[in-house]
C-alpha cells in the first residue's frame, strides 16, 4: 500500500550515508556546498590552466556539526526539505529539542546561513549546552587568501585565484565575510527557547560582500532572514511543479530532481546577475579531480535545459546568455581546428569558452556539442518568440557562427552525392574517428534549418549554402533493416556506451515512421551499456511512450532508480556508484521522461504538442507552471480526461492568446486567463490563437 502519510518532498533519515559524496547539497545560482563539507564553490570562479581548470575551493564556514556531549537517549534525525531548500539536523531528548538548519539563500544569492535553535519541552531549570564542531580553516589550495579587518562582527578574508584559465586571462577575486562560530551555545536555566543565526557572505568585490552581509544582518534583526529564503522557494514551487497520484518512490524522485535542478537556476527578478552555466555535478561539486572539475558540457543544453525552459524561460535565457558570452572562445576553438569560419563550442567549458577538456580527443571530435547548444536556442525561441535575444543580445551572431561551422565541417561526396561530416565521436564515446554519426549529422541539419527559419523571421537573407548543406547532409539509414546505423560502418550488435541514435526520435524529432522508431529502440536497447550514464534509459522510456508501449517504457524508467541513492535522492552518474555525483544530467533526463514522456509534450515551430501516455500505476498527473508564449498553464491528466487551465497571462509584456486544438477532430478550445477547459484524453496541441479569447 502507498503510505499517504509520508511527505514525498521531505527526505528524512536517522543516520547519514557512509559515503560523504551522497550527503545533501544546499546551493543557489551563485554559491554551493555539500552539507558538512569544509569547502564551498562560487559560480564562475575557476582556478588552473586549460585542462587543469576546476572550481576553486573556498573554505566553508558552514561546515559545522552540532553535538550534545554526555547526553543519553537522544533521538537524532537528518532531513532535507525540498520545499524550503533547507537541511535540518534535530537532536531530541525528553526535556529539549536542538535544531540545526543550513541553507543557501535562494533570492539573496551571495548569502549562505545556518541557525541553531534550542527549545525546552520540560522545565528542569538546568542550562542546556550544545557543542559546535568545525574543521573550518580560512585557507585554500586555489586562492591566495589574506585576512582583512573585521566588519560588523564578521571575520573577513579575500584573495585571487592562483592560475588563470588561459594566459593573460582573468583571475577572479573572492571576498568572504562570516559570523564567528563559538565552540558551544547554552540555553540558560530560565530560558525556554533561543535561536542563534550565523551568516556567510561571498562576492567578487569588497563592496558587494559588505552590502550582502549588511542586508543579511538587517534581515536577522527583523527576524526574517530564513522566512525570506523560504518565501523565495515557495514562489519557485508555486510556479513549477510535477506531481502525480502514483508510487511514492516516483514522487520522491521527481521532488528530488526538481529540488536539485531548481537550486542551480538564477533567481527571478535579478536581471543584473551574471550566470556561469550548470555543470554535471552542480555547484556543490567540481573540485579538482572530481565531477568533471565543474566544467559545463552538453549536459546543460540537452539534458537540463528543456526542463528549466518549460517552467522558467527567464532562467533558460540566462543559460543561453552564458553561451553567448562564451562565443569568442568558441570562435577561437574553430580557428584552432583549422576552420576559417564559424564557432566550435568546447566539449568542456569554464570561464572563457575555450576548450578545457583534459583529453584532446573529446574536444577535437565530439562536435555535436555545437548543435546541442543551438538546439537549446531553437527550443527557447519557439517557446517564447523572444526575438530580442537574437536581434539585440547576441543570439543571431551565435546562430550564424554555428551555421558557418557546420558548413565548414561538411565535405561533398561525389560517390554518394551528399555532404559528409568525417572524423567525429558521437554521443556513444566507445566509438571515435567515425564518419557520418547519425546523431551529429541530423543535429547539423536541424541547426541549419533553424538558422534559415530565424533569418526569415528577422527579415535577413538566408545564405543558399545553409539550405543546400541542410538538405544534402547524409543521415545514415539502412533501407533493408529499416533502422539508423549509428555511423557509416556500424554493425548491429556492437556495444554502445549511452543513448545515441535513440535521440533522433527525441529530442531531435527527426522524421521517421513508427516502424523505424521501434527498430532503432530494439536495435540499441540490448547493446547499450547497462551501467552507463544515468540519462540513457530515460530516453529509451520516452521512445516506448511515443509508441504507447507502457510496460516497456516503465521497465526502462525503472532502471534509473539504481542511480538514485538514499536517503537524500542524490544521483550517481553510473549505477555502480562511479562517475559524477549529484548528477544533474541524469536528473534532467529523468524529468524529461515524465515532463515530455508522460505528457507527450513536444516543442515545435508553431505549437506545443501533447499526447499523454501514463503508466498504469500513475492515475493522475499534474504539471503546474508550463510556460508557453508568455502564458502559464496547468495540465491535469488522467486516463480519461485532460484539463488545461491558463493560470497567468501577463499584460506586460503581453502574453500571446492561445487555443488548444485536438488532432483527430480538429476541435478548438480558446484558452483565456483563468479559464479551464477539459476534453477526453487525446493528442492535440497548444498554439497561438488567431484572435484573443474572451
Amino acid at each position: 500500500m502507498l503510505d499517504c502519510s509520508e511527505d514525498p518532498a521531505v527526505f528524512t533519515t536517522t543516520c547519514l550515508p557512509s559515503d560523504q559524496r551522497l550527503l545533501a547539497t544546499v546551493t543557489n545560482a551563485y554559491l554551493g556546498t555539500r552539507v558538512y563539507r569544509d569547502i564551498l564553490h562560487v559560480n564562475g570562479v575557476y582556478n588552473g590552466a586549460v585542462g587543469d581548470t576546476h572550481r576553486a575551493d573556498v573554505p566553508s564556514p558552514l561546515s559545522v556539526r552540532m553535538t550534545v556531549p554526555g547526553a543519553d537517549s537522544l533521538a537524532e534525525t537528518f532531513s532535507l526539505n525540498t520545499q524550503t531548500g533547507t537541511f535540518s539536523h534535530v537532536l531530541q531528548s525528553t526535556s529539549y529539542t536542538a535544531t540545526h538548519q543550513i541553507y543557501a539563500h535562494h533570492s539573496l544569492v551571495h548569502l549562505m546561513a545556518f541557525s541553531i535553535t534550542i527549545r525546552r519541552s520540560a522545565h528542569t531549570g538546568q542550562p542546556i549546552t550544545v557543542e559546535l564542531r568545525t574543521p573550518f580553516v580560512p585557507k585554500s589550495q586555489d586562492l591566495d587568501l589574506y585576512q582583512g579587518l573585521d566588519f560588523q562582527g564578521a571575520h573577513y578574508v579575500y584573495g585571487t585565484t592562483l592560475v588563470p584559465e588561459v594566459e593573460g586571462g582573468p583571475r577572479p577575486t573572492v571576498h568572504m565575510l562570516w559570523t564567528p562560530v563559538p565552540q558551544a551555545l547554552t540555553l540558560c536555566g530560565e530560558e525556554w527557547e533561543q535561536s542563534w543565526e550565523f551568516l556567510t557572505a561571498v562576492a567578487e568585490s569588497e563592496e558587494e560582500v559588505k552590502r550582502s552581509y549588511s542586508e543579511g544582518l538587517a534581515l536577522i534583526a527583523s527576524g526574517s532572514l530564513y522566512s525570506s529564503h523560504t518565501r523565495a522557494w515557495d514562489a519557485l514551487w508555486r510556479g513549477c511543479c510535477i506531481d502525480l497520484d502514483g508510487p511514492l518512490p516516483l514522487r520522491q524522485a521527481l521532488y528530488g530532481c526538481l529540488y536539485y535542478l531548481l537550486s542551480a537556476i538564477p533567481p527571478r527578478d535579478n536581471p543584473g546577475f551574471l550566470f556561469h552555466g550548470i555543470s554535471p555535478g552542480g555547484l556543490s561539486n567540481g573540485t579538482r579531480g572530481e565531477d568533471y572539475w565543474g566544467h559545463v558540457f552538453w549536459d546543460q543544453d540537452t539534458w537540463v535545459f528543456p526542463n528549466i525552459l518549460l517552467f522558467y524561460p527567464e532562467a533558460a535565457r540566462a543559460i543561453l546568455e552564458y553561451r553567448i558570452r562564451m562565443l569568442e572562445g568558441a570562435l577561437r576553438n574553430a580557428e584552432e581546428q583549422g576552420y576559417k569560419q564559424g564557432a566550435k563550442f568546447p566539449w568542456e567549458s569554464a570561464a572563457t569558452g575555450q576548450e578545457v577538456c583534459p583529453e584532446d580527443i573529446y574536444g577535437a571530435q565530439e562536435i555535436h556539442i555545437t548543435g546541442d547548444v543551438l538546439m537549446a536556442f531553437e527550443q527557447y525561441y519557439y517557446t517564447t518568440q523572444d526575438q530580442k535575444l537574437f536581434r539585440e543580445d547576441g543570439g543571431w551572431k551565435l546562430v550564424v557562427a554555428v551555421a558557418q561551422y557546420w558548413c565548414s565541417r561538411m565535405v561533398w561526396s561525389e560517390e554518394e552525392q551528399c555532404y559528409h561530416i568525417r572524423g567525429v565521436m558521437p554521443p556513444d564515446e566507445y566509438h571515435y574517428q567515425v564518419d557520418n554519426s547519425a546523431y551529429t549529422n541530423a543535429l547539423a541539419r536541424r541547426s541549419l534549418r533553424f538558422a534559415a527559419d530565424i533569418a526569415q523571421d528577422l527579415l535577413i537573407p538566408v545564405p543558399e549554402e545553409w539550405v543546400e548543406c541542410a538538405n544534402k547532409v547524409k543521415v545514415p539509414f539502412d533501407m533493408e533493416k529499416k533502422y539508423h546505423p549509428e555511423y557509416d560502418g556500424y554493425s548491429p550488435g556492437e556495444r554502445v556506451k549511452q543513448a545515441d541514435v535513440v535521440l533522433l526520435g527525441f529530442p531531435l524529432m527527426h522524421p521517421m515512421s513508427p516502424e523505424v522508431r521501434r527498430n532503432d529502440l530494439e536495435t540499441y536497447e540490448p547493446v547499450t551499456e547497462l551501467n552507463g550514464p544515468a540519462m540513457t534509459w530515460s530516453m529509451f522510456a520516452v521512445g516506448w511512450l511515443e509508441l504507447k508501449e507502457m510496460q516497456r517504457a516503465q521497465s526502462q524508467l525503472n532502471k534509473c532508480f539504481s542511480n538514485i541513492t538514499e536517503p537524500f535522492k542524490i544521483w550517481v552518474e553510473n549505477s555502480d556508484g562511479s562517475g559524477a555525483v549529484n548528477f544533474l544530467t541524469g536528473m534532467g533526463g529523468f524529468l524529461q521522461a515524465v515532463l515530455f514522456g508522460y505528457t507527450g509534450f513536444r516543442i515545435t515551430k508553431t505549437s506545443l504538442l501533447f499526447n499523454p501516455s501514463c503508466p498504469d500505476d500513475v492515475h493522475k498527473l499534474k504539471v503546474t507552471g508550463v510556460s508557453y508564449l508568455g502564458n502559464k498553464l496547468k495540465f491535469t491528466i488522467t486516463k480519461e480526461e485532460i484539463r488545461i487551465k491558463v493560470t497567468e497571462s501577463p499584460l506586460d509584456p503581453p502574453a500571446l492568446p492561445l487555443e488548444a486544438v485536438l488532432e483527430e477532430s480538429g476541435q478548438r478550445f480558446p484558452l483565456g486567463e483563468g479559464q479551464s477547459i477539459s476534453f477526453p484524453t487525446a493528442a492535440g496541441w497548444i498554439q497561438r490563437s488567431p484572435t484573443k479569447a474572451h
